[in-house]
């Protein structure tokens, strides 16, 4: 059976506000709600998501379709990046390039690369340990974190060259249960027909 890993779509951009606490943007909402009206989502017997306000409103809208509740898991946030604040895009995406350059270091005080991926694996596989393997589950989280886990699965490297697409994320991948290994790449989730 399948597991799915699928990326929060657009935000509400406010740099007064904490990067957590950003909601969906209207366009990101619709994209979920396309994606909602998927037949794979119906097939969902479990999902679960960060605690963060824009992958709890992605799983909300998602578990309606698939006629199940939302589990919230702390210790699937995103990559920790307080130390610095809100970051202008252009500057962010420097800092995510050496994030992932240098996975055993901390950028300006960021959670290390090695440490999220821990974090985002150990929250995974504690989910599965009660889980029954014969019902598709959906985790819905960050990019950053969705990256590393990606990795983790692929058995490689951590890279950025393993990440999303870019744009705003809404993508997702699958992976498979039984074997707990990789099983595609990244998708848009309003694109993806589906298992075979």
């Amino acid at each position: 059976m399948f597991a799915v890993y699928l990326t929060h779509p657009q935000v509400r951009i406010d740099p007064a506000v904490p990067v957590p606490e950003w909601g969906l943007s209207e366009l990101g909402r619709e994209r979920t709600l396309q994606t909602a009206r998927s037949p794979w989502v119906r097939r969902i017997g479990r999902i679960v998501s960060s605690d963060e306000v824009k992958a709890v409103e992605t799983a909300s809208l998602l578990a309606e379709a698939a006629g199940c509740t939302v589990e919230i898991r702390a210790n699937m946030g995103e990559n920790d990046r307080s130390a610095t604040g809100f970051l202008p895009p252009p500057e962010f995406e420097k800092a995510a390039d050496w994030f992932f350059a240098h996975p055993e270091e901390s950028f300006r005080g960021w959670e290390r690369a090695v440490d999220a991926q821990a974090r985002i694996v150990s929250a995974v596989d504690g989910v599965l340990a009660d889980h029954d393997p014969r019902a598709p589950i959906l985790f819905i989280g960050h990019g950053g974190v969705g990256t590393l886990l990606k990795c983790h699965l692929a058995g490689r490297t951590i890279g950025r060259d393993a990440d999303q697409p870019p744009g705003a994320g809404g993508n997702l991948y699958m992976f498979d249960l039984s074997t707990r290994q990789l099983a595609g790449d990244w998708q848009k989730m309003e694109l993806w027909p589906g298992p075979a």
